[in-house]
């Protein structure tokens, strides 16, 4: 195994148990892509790490046990720990058959995401390394879950600065197989509702189940009121609105085909009845937040796609955050309540609190914080890796 050394000076982060190393804390970088041993600049053992100059964090770290062998079999137990952790959803798959089981750097495993969909998985790797070894990924996830199918894609986001290909690979019985004709629609459950999907197709891994709990939150302020669910992609929030006992629910967004999943879901779940409640709009957000009626709504979920992919893009992703919620202040109805989110992993929460207080203020609004909301805990924060923190929120009552 060949070794990198950190620069004097650098070693803060890593110490840490930070995962990333860019290259210019590195004395020199000349090693080839795979394992590496990772020391201080004065030749003391630091980490290991997969190393891979093409990619845009070269250096992932793995592991801060010199006694560990980053073999196969130490990647299989990084993925069959990252599986028993989340064994308490598997105790009740009638009432929630879809979470994720690995979360990336959260769960040791930089650029792999993966998701249970019922009896599917779907696997997203968003880096080099993380393509290097998927192989063994795919292998763990067969051996401890016994999927009838894998579906395994680079992330599109990251293919341009990962220099990664855009490919999808699919696994049958944990066997590598060419792409099927195509999928039937199946049909997963969350906290008791039920959502039709085509596996494999949909926004990034194809349902947004880091939402699960604050669904749940947000259902207990729907009873009688008039909601307006902007970026509602296949319906979470809405269908949580209508079980709740909303008057009625605008459900708005960019995509014609996520509108007609989430009309499918809603009737899905409540029948011809979820009709005479619901109205769906194809709409840019921030164009239709501008022709909203003033105190239509009093109760509001804004939860638009990431504005911010890369620190380069906070400062427009902040001013759009804050124009998105000055508009939902003057538009709801007085005493209304507004559930804001943020899943730019670039913007942390305070900053993004402090948005919405700018947002108060050029509204003239009184804001209370009710509640603050985090992504669900299939989707854990690690304490050494801030940036795994991504979903914030606020539930927000409006004084007028």
């Amino acid at each position: 195994m060949e070794t990198l050394k950190i620069k004097a000076g650098k070693e803060k982060q890593p110490l840490r148990h930070h995962p990333w190393v860019f290259s210019g804390a590195l004395e020199k970088t000349e090693a080839s892509s795979g394992p590496v041993r990772v020391e201080t600049s004065d030749g003391r053992f630091m980490a290991y790490g997969l190393w891979d100059p093409e990619s845009h964090i070269p250096l992932r770290l793995v592991s801060w046990n010199e006694g560990d062998r980053i073999d196969d079999a130490f990647f299989k137990g990084l993925v069959e720990a990252s599986v028993r952790r989340r064994e308490n959803f598997f105790r009740d798959l009638s009432s929630t058959d879809v979470f994720r089981i690995i979360h990336s750097d959260a769960d040791m495993l930089s650029g792999v995401v993966a998701d249970v969909y019922s009896t599917f998985v779907r696997v997203i790797i968003s880096s080099r390394q993380a393509w290097a070894i998927r192989g063994l990924i795919v292998s763990a996830l067969q051996d401890f879950l016994h999927p009838s199918w894998i579906i395994l894609n680079t992330d599109p986001s990251y293919c341009g600065a990962e220099r990664l290909s855009e490919a999808v690979e699919y696994y049958k019985h944990g066997k590598k197989t060419a792409a099927p004709p195509a999928f039937e629609p199946i049909v997963i459950t969350e906290n008791g509702i039920k959502y039709e999907l085509i596996p494999g197709t949909g926004q990034k891994s194809g349902f947004y189940c880091d939402q699960r709990e604050n669904r749940l939150r947000i259902e207990a302020y729907a009873k009688d009121r008039e909601v307006l669910d902007a970026c509602c992609y296949t319906g979470g929030f809405t269908l949580h609105s209508l079980r709740a006992g909303a008057k009625h629910v605008d459900s708005v967004d960019s995509s014609d085909d996520a509108l007609h999943m989430l009309r499918r879901n809603a009737f899905i779940n409540f029948g011809e009845a979820a009709a005479n409640r619901l109205r769906t709009s194809k709409s840019n957000v921030f164009e239709h937040m501008r022709t909203v009626e003033r105190n239509r709504y009093d109760l509001m979920i804004l939860d638009p796609p990431k504005l911010a992919q890369t620190k380069g893009q906070v400062e427009n992703a902040l001013r759009a955050y804050k124009d998105l919620n000055r508009l939902a202040m003057e538009k709801i109805a007085p005493g209304g309540i507004i559930a804001t989110f943020s899943c730019s992993g670039s913007v942390d929460r305070e900053t993004f609190r402090r948005v919405i207080a700018w947002a108060a203020k050029d509204a003239n609004a009184e804001v209370q914080i009710l509640e603050t909301l985090s992504q669900a805990k299939d989707h854990p924060i690690r304490l050494s890796f801030p940036e795994s923190e991504y979903l914030k929120g606020f539930v927000l009552r409006i004084i007028k």
